[in-house]
């Protein structure tokens, strides 16, 4: 009963109980059937897997009866004895899968079916298979068949039968049992849906208690409080014995409405007095409204005014701000049209006026009305008729006040003329001044429009003016702060930035993103030493380099400080590409240690070989070796010194190339044969793919060409290997690749490859040695040819050199033709003031088979000729007379009619071809060279010209 009380006196109570009433029902329900469902499960599955553990061992058993029966009819069949054994074997797991079959047995049925197991296993293995074997193995195959045919075959067809009757029985019962299942699931179901429908109804119940309890009586509280709030009298229906919130608010309700109905009579009161003050203040508030409207226009006009000083004080774009003024002048002066002029340019804003009004006005600007606004400076306005297209549809006569307002300057210049028009009324003295003022706001604005252009147009050329010059340049305010950058040091430190967005950056934020680029470290804090020295002039050099990480290009920074009246305003960062000085000084440095190395070495074996043979009784063959050692390393220095002549001559423009028509076949046989000799561990093969490699070229260039890059493959294939010459043909172009298996070139140092001086940094190449110009001569060479050569390369693996030459048509007679060997004499005079080389000149041609007289007295040669002309001359240019030189002897022999005809050979130091060639020479040859190249030349010519003397250029 307490219990009963206790809910009785609280709704959340009463609503807890039933709530709880309900769970428990579903809790028990659901418990009920979460039972029954796992108790159907767990005798399902554990029935299914004793079926299929029986089905399983049936069918193993099965098995192991049939290959016993098929084991020993291939054994009766076949007499082997592999089948016998594994007929017998059978029946051990025969009775180990029956007795695993006993531990399973749960019915009589699987009790008959051990015992007929049992039965038939001693039946066939200890009766009957014995017997069979037996007879068999004594021959008796009758007995054999008897058994077979009496009771044997019978009695193994009728098990058989027995245990696929079994297994089938196994499957059926197992298909039962899922039915069963199936059929407990069903009703387990029909349980659940009753189990909710019941819930449905308690809970229908619940429902029905909690409304009649507490719904209701809420909706009669809710009814009574609408009632009471309309001004009608309402009654509470709640038992009077009720304890619990409802009871209690049903005895407060009641209290409320007795309270309200004696506040009413206070309020009616009040009410009347009320409404006599509303009057009052009905009769202010249209007083204050009309106060309202005037404040409302003033606001509007102050507003106006306001937009006007904003709207010109806010831009700094001219057309910007003639439309401001013209339109926030229009809407404080109620103008219906209006336009702003200005009188140092055709700059205007309008509005209302078509183009053809606007362009009247503008071509009008010094007439009419104008001119009194000019000398009067004051504003006035026009009183006239409308015209036709401004009337609309108006038949009356109106009339339109059109307003000029003159615009000055602080000089009383006028700057802009403003002209308004309105319909409505004239304009009062008081607005004129107005306006006026107005004006002069405006007149301050163009002035100040006026300044930025200028500034802005000096600032434009001051900004194309940095960004002509090629280097970046950089000026930063005293705290660091970029102030202007040209576009140049824009493209240097990344697109990402502009000369608008660069400026304002603090020192922090530009210092690190050049940071980021650069290779060097400490490169801010040598940019703010040099800044700081700079500023201080504690050094006279501010500057310090660096280089980009991205490009590998060198720069130079210096720094100068900028000063203004008031002191210093900042400093000028001027960065600077140096690249080129840089990889030159470098280059330079590195040639100067390679060419002292290059030079040394062979003077150093040509001095102590001399010394030798000076100083000691050497054996004749020794002596040979060591003056062949000495002939070798003059030689390497000829050559040596021979390529920086060529690098200069190409340089300067004053190489000059003999082009004949030339087979590359015999030129590379020719330079092959050279190199085979000088190397053992390499294999130099050419293969031609053309019939005929005919060139327009220089033949000792040509052959220079090849020996460089031939050498070159031999020197950097330290390791040996294959060399492969190939020469085929293109459309234009005849090829030549030279292909090599050795140290191959880095993908970054081929684009270099063909610079002055350029070696690859690298310590194995640099053991081979070399001074960087034979690529260079051989690029030069190639160009002077109109072909160019090109590399591919894999680095490690070897490289491809690849000649390109334009391809020519060689008419009939055009290939050079052989020389013949020595048997022809030609009386040869020798010019030279050097004994020692003119008696090594003398003997070439002596054992040519040349009759030769020598001269070192220029005069005295020419004496000489006149009495008797050579069939040619070998001439120095620097002679000891220094009145006759060479260039002299060849002037006079070309202006006599004997000696013009006489074939001149040039043998002298001076590298100056062009000029000898120019005055008539027939070839130049410039020491040092070899004495059998001058020989050479003279039979070819002599034989070429049949004596007759006609000048050409030898190959």
């Amino acid at each position: 009963m307490k219990i009963n009380n206790y809910i009785r006196k609280s709704l959340s109570r009463q609503v807890v109980y039933l709530m709880w009433g309900f769970l428990v029902s579903i809790l028990i329900g659901t418990s009920f059937l979460f039972y029954f469902q796992q108790n159907l499960g767990k005798q399902y599955i554990d029935d299914r897997e004793r079926m299929v553990k029986k089905r399983q061992l049936t069918q193993e058993i099965s098995g192991h009866i049939n290959s016993a029966l098929f084991d020993i009819r291939g054994y009766l069949a076949l007499d082997n004895v592999q089948l016998k054994d594994n007929a017998l074997a059978q029946e051990n797991h025969i009775r180990i899968l029956s007795s695993r079959f006993s531990g399973e047995i749960k019915d009589k049925k699987d009790q008959e079916f051990y015992s007929e197991l049992l039965t038939f296993t001693e039946y066939y293995f200890d009766e009957t298979l014995p017997v069979v074997i037996k007879a068999f193995e004594e021959g008796d195959r009758d007995k054999v068949k008897s058994i077979a045919s009496a009771s044997a075959t019978k009695r193994v067809t009728e098990f058989q039968n027995y245990l696929s009757d079994f297994s089938l029985s196994l499957d059926r019962q197992l298909n039962q049992n899922a039915e069963n299942l199936r059929n407990d699931l069903t009703i387990l179901q029909i349980a659940l849906v009753s189990f909710i429908i019941l819930l449905l109804l308690i809970m229908q119940i619940f429902v029905r208690i909690i409304v009649k309890n507490i719904g209701k009586p809420l909706s009669d509280f809710a009814y009574a409080a609408n009632e009471i709030a309309a001004g009608r009298d309402a009654a509470i229906n709640v038992q009077h014995s009720r304890t619990d919130e409802l009871g209690a608010l049903s005895v407060a309700f009641n209290k409320m409405i007795v309270s309200l109905q004696d506040k009413e009579q206070n309020l009616l009161a009040q009410n009347e007095e009320l409404m006599a003050q509303q009057d009052q203040l009905h009769a202010q508030q249209i007083e204050l409204e009309e106060a309202l409207v005037i404040l409302k226009e003033n606001e509007k006009s102050l507003s106006r005014r306001n937009e006007l000083i904003n709207g010109i004080s806010n831009t700094l774009d001219k057309n910007e701000l003639l439309s401001t003024i013209v339109e926030s002048m229009g809407r404080i002066i109620s103008a219906d049209k209006g336009m702003i002029a200005l009188l140092s340019d055709d700059s205007y804003a309008s509005f209302g006026i078509s183009d053809r009004g606007v362009r009247q006005f503008m071509e009008n600007m010094r007439n009419g009305m104008h001119e009194r606004l000019f000398s009067t400076k004051r504003a006035f306005c026009i009183k006239r008729e409308q015209e036709a297209v401004e009337k609309g549809y108006h038949e009356n006569i109106n009339f339109c006040y059109d307003l000029y307002i003159p615009v000055q300057s602080v000089s009383t210049e006028s700057e802009a003329i403003l002209v308004f028009s309105r319909f409505s009324h004239d304009y009062s003295e008081k607005e004129l001044h107005e306006y006026e003022t107005l004006a002069k706001q405006i007149a301050i604005s163009l002035e100040k429009i006026k300044l930025f252009e200028q500034t802005e147009h000096n600032r434009r050329l001051n900004q194309d003016i940095l960004n002509t010059v090629q280097e970046g340049i950089q000026l930063i305010n005293n705290e660091g702060t970029i102030v202007q950058v040209n576009q140049k040091l824009c493209e240097l430190f990344g697109c990402s930035f502009t000369v608008d967005n660069m400026s304002g950056l603090t020192w922090d934020r530009w210092t690190k993103v050049m940071s980021e680029q650069v290779q060097e470290e400490n490169f801010e804090s040598m940019l703010k030493e040099t800044v700081e020295n700079a500023a201080a002039g504690k050094a006279k050099d501010y500057s310090f380099q660096y280089s980009k990480k991205d490009s590998k290009k060198v720069y130079t920074v210096y720094c100068e400080t900028l000063t203004t009246g008031n002191g210093g305003a900042g400093s000028i960062l001027v960065h600077r590409d140096i690249t080129k000085e840089y990889e030159v000084d470098q280059m330079k440095s590195e040639f100067v240690s390679t060419v002292s190395h290059e030079l040394r070495t062979p003077l150093a074996s040509v001095l102590g070989f001399t010394e030798l043979i000076l100083n000691k009784e050497l054996k004749p063959e020794r002596q040979k070796k060591y003056l062949q050692t000495i002939y070798n390393e003059a030689k390497r220095l000829t050559s040596l010194i021979n390529d920086f002549l060529d690098v200069q001559r190409m340089e300067s423009g004053k190489q000059m190339y003999e082009k004949k028509y030339l087979d590359l076949l015999p030129i590379i046989d020719k330079v092959v044969e050279s190199q085979e000799v000088n190397t053992s561990k390499h294999m130099l093969q050419v293969q031609s793919l053309s019939k005929e490699n005919i060139i327009l070229g220089d033949k000792s260039k040509i052959q220079q060409v090849f020996t460089n890059l031939i050498n070159n493959a031999v020197k950097y294939s330290p390791s040996g290997g294959d060399i492969a010459i190939k020469i085929y043909q293109t459309e234009h172009e005849i090829k030549v690749d030279v292909t090599d298996q050795g140290l191959g070139i880095p993908n970054d140092s081929i684009e270099k490859l063909f610079q002055k001086f350029y070696r690859i940094d690298n310590s194995d190449r640099k053991r081979i040695g070399g001074t960087g110009l034979g690529l260079s001569i051989v690029d030069e060479i190639m160009k002077g040819h109109h072909g160019q050569v090109t590399v591919e390369s894999e680095y490690g693996r070897g490289s491809t050199f690849t000649l390109s030459f334009p391809k020519v048509q060689m008419k009939n007679g055009d290939k050079e033709q052989d020389l013949p060997e020595a048997g022809l004499f030609y009386n040869i005079m020798v010019i030279e003031d050097d004994i020692n080389l003119a008696d090594l000149i003398r003997q070439e041609l002596v054992e040519t088979g040349f009759n030769v007289g020598h001269f070192k007295n220029g005069r005295e040669a020419i004496e000489a000729m006149k009495m008797e002309p050579p069939d040619a001359i070998v001439l120095d240019i620097m002679l000891e007379d220094g009145d006759v030189d060479g260039w002299f002897i060849m002037k006079h022999m070309k202006q006599s009619k004997e000696l013009r005809n006489v074939p001149i050979f040039v043998s002298t130091a001076i590298d100056d071809r062009e000029r000898g060639l120019s005055l008539g020479a027939s070839d130049y040859l410039v020491k040092p060279y070899q004495p059998s190249q001058l020989s050479k030349i003279i039979m070819q010519t002599l034989l070429s010209n049949g004596k007759h003397g006609q000048i050409m250029v030898p190959e």
